[in-house]
């Protein structure tokens, strides 16, 4: 189906994919996503490519609901400062487009920073790599696949 999906499944990795109709016009992604699902935007996560001094490219999950905390997520990866990737780069790093871009399965595996909210549900939802694509999957796995760190670097 598509890298990410193919990567959960050969992790053995329960999950859900779920489809919605795309709308090209909608200014937020994420937030498309947990509308046309019917769910909380803070179950639905965005994921975030920023480049971090002294690190390089480093992946951001965070609610969609809310903005990615540069600082914070400089502060985790070990570096001074972070700022997004230039949308090419993310792009040509990770093998999707903006809009599909998901922790899984991306072309160049970053290190990746989650969210300390997801834990707060039983599954939380990310791209699955297309506009319109979600996986939902629990936290645990989404962590343990991608050996991410839980880290408070949303902006609320």
């Amino acid at each position: 189906m598509t890298p990410a999906v193919d990567q959960l499944v050969a992790a053995g990795v329960d999950h859900r994919v779920l489809s919605y109709e795309h709308d090209p016009s909608h200014p937020s992604f994420a937030m498309e996503a947990s509308e046309a699902l019917g769910l909380e935007p803070e179950q639905v996560f965005k994921t975030l490519v920023a480049d971090v001094t002294g690190v390089g490219l480093v992946v951001g999950v965070v609610p969609a609901s809310t903005m990615l905390d540069l600082k914070g997520l400089a502060k985790a990866a070990g570096g001074k400062r972070a700022e997004m990737a230039d949308p090419a780069v993310a792009q040509r790093s990770s093998g999707y487009v903006v809009g599909g871009i998901s922790p899984f399965g991306q072309r160049k595996p970053l290190p990746t920073y989650v969210d300390e909210t997801c834990d707060a549900w039983d599954e939380m939802l990310v791209s699955a790599g297309r506009r319109g694509l979600e996986i939902a999957v629990a936290p645990d796995d989404l962590c343990s696949v991608l050996g991410a760190t839980r880290v408070a670097i949303a902006v609320w």
